[in-house]
């Protein structure tokens, strides 16, 4: 960039500078303040973390697996006891 003796550019110039660096600074505030608010809507709503989420969802998997292994147990049993009583 080529550089002038002019002090009008140069004004204008470093009133450009101050006004970017100005909206970056509220660029970064806003964002920080609608992440805080976000955060603060979902702590109000109840909703459960990812990690949270991701524990029950897999003791809800261990459940299931239990439940199945259980009543094909059931199953064998209730077949064994029904053939031991048509034996007597």
């Amino acid at each position: 960039m080529t550089q002038t003796n002019n002090p009008f550019l140069d004004e204008l110039a470093r009133l450009m500078t101050d006004a970017a660096g100005a909206a970056q600074g509220m660029q970064r505030e806003f964002q920080t303040m609608m992440k805080a608010q976000g955060e603060k809507i979902l702590r109000d709503m109840d909703v459960v973390q990812r990690e949270e989420f991701e524990a029950v969802k897999e003791m809800a998997a261990k459940a299931r697996e239990e439940n199945d292994r259980l009543s094909e147990r059931v199953a064998a049993l209730e077949t064994e006891i029904a053939a031991l009583r048509a034996k007597v």
